[in-house]
């Protein structure tokens, strides 16, 4: 089973997430604050990763740039989620190492097509 790790301070984005996305046969794991969520990433090896653009303890950007240098484990799909579009953030996460980004708020089918790309990729 794939095994996803949402990373959100916020419970009703990792509720949301979490069940649009075991519905699709996603083993889930939640992290509330960046440390925790980097942490468990490491720990757990997911294959996928939703992660805030604004988490508290550990920035996305960090997250995004640790997770990448680390050069054992498998490389998850990196999904940056974010609240405002602002094309500099986005393009930082894109160049730090995320797959993709998702604007919130999101529904079923826009969580449902860059998620599908993570399973494709498997």
């Amino acid at each position: 089973m794939k095994r996803c790790l949402i990373v959100d301070d916020s419970d009703v984005v990792r509720k949301v997430a979490s069940a649009i996305l075991s519905a699709m046969g996603y083993e889930v794991i939640e992290a509330c604050d960046g440390r925790e969520g980097y942490a468990l990433a490491v720990s757990t090896s997911p294959h996928a990763i939703l992660l805030d653009w604004q988490i508290p303890e550990l920035g996305a950007h960090e997250f995004i740039a640790k997770l990448r240098a680390q050069t054992t484990g498998t490389r998850p799909y990196l999904v940056y989620l974010a609240t405002e579009y602002t094309p500099s953030d986005i393009g930082r996460a894109l160049s730090a190492g995320a797959d993709a980004f998702l604007m919130k708020p999101f529904d079923r089918v826009m969580l449902e097509d860059k998620f599908h790309r993570a399973l494709i990729a498997a």
